[in-house]
């Protein structure tokens, strides 16, 4: 079997899907992407074709090390996103050719079913009370929301006791046991972000999330011990290597490595069982499309570290287009009481609405973050 077409695809909301074809007529769909930069990962992809067309996909690993070795420079977001979503296509055509789930050649499952959580709130969150309990009561077991607006490296109390109210009330109207994941976003400094974690114990939540950005991960032991609460970070991170260094640092109890940003289904499997080795938990970063959230449950299923898997159903980025519009076999992704079933077609398990596909690449999409700014003119961070 040879390659013999990749094709790329900006589709709304904010992502990019690769297509690769092969001569025996077996497609394999990728969701090459970086929020923000969707078109720069896209030509990325373009620019590793000259590897790619006749190449056999069944070599995963040896492709793999071609597109991130064979090209000098390496590493960082661009890069491992055109990787992460060729890296996807591949794994699908190796399952499909074979008749089975990804999860199979991986191991096989070692979970029947992943544990799914919901977003609510938006960027700057208002009601989250009963966004959660409207979440709790479609089944839902765990919900996420960011933290808070933006803070300075040293800000006024009355933001921190606005986060603790929220807080509070989805503590109020969900319960004691209810899962609640807090995240700071990055908006959050060290000098913040201790004080923060520390007043936010009283809930109990789930995890708190990116309490620092981890170019500032050398401060996460300081942090976690500031606060009894699991903190989780990673989706900044873009390979085994600065994993690795991560995982050396300490103080991370979660980490989210994202399938299409940290070199897809081959390296995120390798991140998840290093971070086994370190008793930390993996729950992968995945506020992204169908092909994404399909790569991320084939890894789930065979990481026994795997906790719990973001999705975006419903999340506030997904304006005119949203997960499932791309997906033929819709049922495949059904969540009851709070978990997904594994995947069950052969590959990644989704069946992509080609037609739709091609319609909504007629016009490119340009989402890019807000920028927002502090009082005295300075950039805040989203």
């Amino acid at each position: 079997m040879k390659i013999t077409e990749v094709n790329t695809y900006t589709v709304r909301p904010r992502w990019g899907f690769v297509e690769i074809i092969t001569d025996e007529g077996i497609t394999g769909w990728g969701e090459p992407v970086l929020e923000g930069h969707c078109s720069t990962v896209l030509a990325c992809v373009q620019e590793m074709k000259d590897y790619l067309i006749g190449a056999d996909p069944g070599k995963i690993e040896d492709i793999w090390s071609t597109l991130y070795r064979a090209g000098f420079y390496r590493g960082g977001g661009v890069l491992m996103s055109a990787i992460s979503g060729i890296d996807q296509a591949l794994w699908d055509i190796k399952g499909k050719a074979l008749g089975v789930p990804v999860y199979e050649l991986l191991g096989g499952a070692c979970h029947s079913k992943m544990k799914v959580y919901s977003w609510i709130g938006g960027d700057r969150p208002s009601d989250v009370g009963a966004a959660a309990l409207e979440k709790k009561n479609a089944g839902f077991q765990a919900i996420k929301m960011n933290a808070t607006e933006e803070l300075q490296m040293v800000d006024s109390y009355d933001k921190i006791d606005a986060v603790l109210e929220r807080v509070a009330a989805i503590r109020e109207s969900c319960g004691k046991y209810f899962g609640i994941a807090i995240d700071f976003h990055g908006r959050v400094h060290k000098p913040m972000a201790k004080i923060l974690a520390k007043k936010l114990e009283e809930f109990d939540p789930m995890f708190i999330e990116e309490p620092v950005l981890c170019e500032n991960m050398e401060y996460f032991p300081e942090i976690a011990a500031a606060c009894n609460i699991p903190i989780a970070t990673g989706e900044r991170l873009f390979s085994k290597y600065d994993f690795k260094r991560l995982l050396q640092t300490g103080g991370v109890d979660i980490i989210q490595p994202d399938l299409s940003h940290a070199g897809g289904i081959t390296e995120v499997k390798k991140i998840g069982s290093m971070a086994e080795a370190y008793d930390v938990a993996l729950a992968p970063h995945c506020p992204l499309g169908p092909i994404a959230l399909a790569s991320c449950l084939n890894v789930d299923a065979t990481c026994y570290n795997a906790v719990i898997q973001e999705q975006s159903m419903g999340i506030h980025y997904n304006v005119g287009k949203s997960v499932l519009d791309y997906v033929n076999n819709k049922d495949d992704f059904k969540f009851t009481d709070g978990y997904v079933n594994l995947p069950k077609l052969p590959g990644l398990g989704v069946e992509v609405n080609k037609e739709l596909v091609l319609e909504e690449s007629k016009t490119n999409h340009n989402w890019k973050n807000p920028v927002w700014r502090h009082a005295d003119g300075s950039i805040a961070e989203w």
